[in-house]
């Protein structure tokens, strides 16, 4: 009976022990992205980014300015603030455009690529060595069969998000 008892009690043991090394081996990610100090970083200005670019498509602006102030909104606890943030993001869209990407056997254009460019000044006012000035870019591609008003929409959404995440990342994820 004892050494039953002895072979329970050395599983148990043995069963307790696993456990806590796997815990205290284990691994733990934040699939948010943000790394702020919020004891010293509580607020964040954006402001609205102008379209400066020559070839304009009006509803891009609104859709960017919004995805923008949303991303922080959602993956961060930073009070948005109209000015004077611990953060500021600001700067304007720079770019947008279309080209030929491909052409086909025929000698016609078969894909259009669509690009779209905004230039970013970030300012960390609680630690100004992570201040920068930079452009991001974003772009995506589409049949030439295909107007460009019947894709737009969606690849504008797209490629905003693609730069939103860039900015996001670039600013407060330390990536």
């Amino acid at each position: 009976m004892d050494s039953r008892k002895n072979k329970l009690a050395t599983r148990f043991l043995a069963l307790l022990l696993l456990t806590m090394i796997q815990a205290a081996c284990s691994v733990s990610y934040k699939f948010n992205g943000a790394s702020i100090d919020y004891t010293k970083t509580k607020t964040i200005t954006i402001a609205d980014f102008p379209i400066r670019s020559n070839y304009v498509w009006g509803p891009m602006q609104t859709i960017f300015n919004n995805e923008l102030k949303d991303i922080f909104a959602n993956h961060t606890r930073l009070s948005q603030v109209k000015r004077n943030g611990d953060l500021k993001i600001e700067g304007e869209i720079t770019q947008y455009s279309q080209r030929n990407k491909s052409v086909s056997s025929e000698g016609y254009s078969a894909q259009t690529e669509l690009s779209m460019t905004v230039n970013v000044r970030f300012t960390n006012n609680k630690k100004h060595d992570e201040d920068f000035e930079k452009q991001f870019t974003s772009t995506t591609s589409y049949e030439s069969t295909q107007s460009l008003n019947s894709v737009q929409e969606a690849l504008v959404t797209q490629m905003v998000k693609e730069i939103v995440d860039q900015i996001f990342n670039a600013t407060v994820a330390n990536w």
